[in-house]
């Protein structure tokens, strides 16, 4: 049912442009995305993804150019002359039509055209690994931002409890001053609690509102209706989906009324486990860091592009080296005049050379340089991965080991609290004692989570850093049936 209502809900719009049809995704109202949905989403709208095909076709249409110099050269062409000469006995003027026909064929250039044409590959093959690096760019951004909407929507939910124990903990406390059990600085001090609660909110719920529009953002949709996003198996909150609306916006409301008092005041727990992240389990990274850095070297688009330069640098280098030779090439032409109605044919086979040797030079030691720095680049950019592989799996691996304590903590801060809340309601524990046992539930929440997405968004980043193979990608073609899924 869950897929039939998400094939159900999920719309695709085609927007017409000038120079055809471009499909364009969009979200239809109350639709339920996974993660991989909105991923999907981004590969179809991303005008970065689109430049990137782009700038392929230029490559291919530049490699075309190159491979057309073993093609020949065709030559046409016709005109009239007219030619009036005077004299001082006589004048004579006459008129001409003329046609002319031509054919040259490139025999043999010593290489130049092959070095050409594999410098330019070389270019598309780049291109190429350029395109993949913006996929997975595109991927990782959508990846990250889901992330972002899970653990602020999880903050916001511990934050609107906390104002709730807030809210009971006034009522309570204004029932004992009430009576005469508490004095006026515990009321003072339960309105404070409970102002600070609010502010909280309202800064987690902007945090959550700017973590939508970084989402929608990553998949190109403006003007998004509301929908909702499922867990991911890293990210599995209690509740299991998570709305993405920004339709009220500009919705305003006053949170600076104080609860209105409930008859059982005295009775009302402010206590209450808030179950945003429970038996939070995660399968570890299957890499290790040398076997990381392996796969980054080995997978790494960027880094595959910086060889193709490498080798189109080489090829360049080659085929400057062979301006010095001549090239061979082979004539035919076919000429009519129509004054005499004469016509003839010519065949011919030519060896020609033209190059300023001094330039020649400078522009050889130019090419060498080039292949200098393409090298350079590609020692650079190993270095940088290596040390990039490194840190994130540094961090990744820290924020996997904090989890679990952080759970304990959450666990153990509910206790003390319960233990707090309790001294204080038969009047053996301080308002501040209690204050700060409720202060360390909530913060030990907030960083439970906060955790949990600096986990997942270091996975995705190492993920990233090494180009593991995506579930969800796209390919090169310019179609929309270019979407394909690849096992790991």
């Amino acid at each position: 049912m869950k897929f039939i209502k998400r094939i159900a809900l999920i719309s695709v719009c085609l927007s017409v442009l000038s120079a055809g049809a471009v499909e364009q995704m969009s979200i239809e109202k109350h639709a339920v995305l996974g993660i991989n949905d909105c991923i999907n989403i981004a590969l179809q709208n991303s005008p970065k993804i689109k430049k990137a095909r782009y700038n392929y076709k230029i490559s291919k249409g530049n490699l075309g150019i190159a491979k057309s110099g073993y093609f020949p050269t065709l030559g046409i062409g016709t005109g009239y002359n007219f030619t009036d000469t005077h004299t001082d006995r006589n004048s004579n003027n006459n008129g001409a039509y003329t046609a002319e026909a031509s054919i040259n064929q490139l025999i043999w250039n010593f290489g130049k055209t092959n070095a050409n044409i594999r410098m330019y590959n070389f270019n598309r093959i780049a291109s190429l690994y350029d395109f993949e690096k913006t996929v997975l760019d595109t991927i990782f951004a959508v990846k990250t931002n889901y992330y972002g909407v899970l653990a602020a929507k999880a903050t916001v939910d511990i934050n609107k409890a906390n104002v709730q124990i807030n809210e009971r903990n006034y009522q309570r406390t204004k029932a004992y001053f009430d009576e005469g059990v508490k004095s006026k600085i515990d009321l003072v001090n339960a309105e404070v609690y409970l102002s600070d609660s609010k502010v909280t909110l309202v800064n987690s719920e902007k945090l959550y509102q700017n973590a939508l529009v970084l989402l929608n953002n990553s998949m190109y949709i403006a003007f998004a209706p509301e929908y909702e996003i499922e867990n991911t198996e890293t990210f599995n909150f209690e509740h299991k989906l998570t709305p993405v609306s920004l339709e009220k916006i500009d919705e305003k409301y006053d949170m600076s009324v104080p609860p209105e008092d409930v008859g059982n005041a005295f009775l009302t727990s402010q206590v209450e486990k808030i179950n945003v992240l429970e038996n939070y389990e995660f399968e570890p990274f299957p890499y290790t860091f040398e076997e990381s850095v392996k796969l980054a070297y080995k997978n790494r688009p960027d880094l595959k592009a910086f060889d193709a330069t490498l080798n189109a640098m080489k090829e360049s280098l080659k085929y400057t080296k062979r301006e010095y030779l001549p090239e061979i090439s082979a004539r035919a032409g076919y000429g009519y005049r129509n004054e005499y109605n004469s016509n003839s044919f010519n065949v011919g086979v030519n060896l020609s050379s033209s190059v300023n040797i001094k330039g020649q030079k400078h522009r050889i030691d130019n090419a060498k340089v080039q292949v200098e720095i393409a090298e350079n680049e590609i020692d650079m950019a190993k270095q940088d991965i290596y040390f990039e592989v490194q840190n994130l799996y540094v961090n990744m691996i820290q924020f996997e080991k904090q989890i679990p304590l952080l759970a304990v903590k959450v666990k153990q801060t509910l206790e003390n609290f319960e233990l707090a809340d309790g001294r204080y309601a038969v009047g053996l524990g301080d308002y501040i004692e209690l204050q700060d046992a409720k202060v360390n539930y909530n913060n030990a929440q907030v960083n439970y989570v906060q955790a949990v997405y600096n986990y997942n968004v270091a996975r995705a980043n190492l993920e990233k850093a090494i180009a593991l193979p995506q579930s969800v990608t796209t390919s090169i073609e310019d179609n929309k049936n270019d979407r394909k899924s690849k096992k790991h």
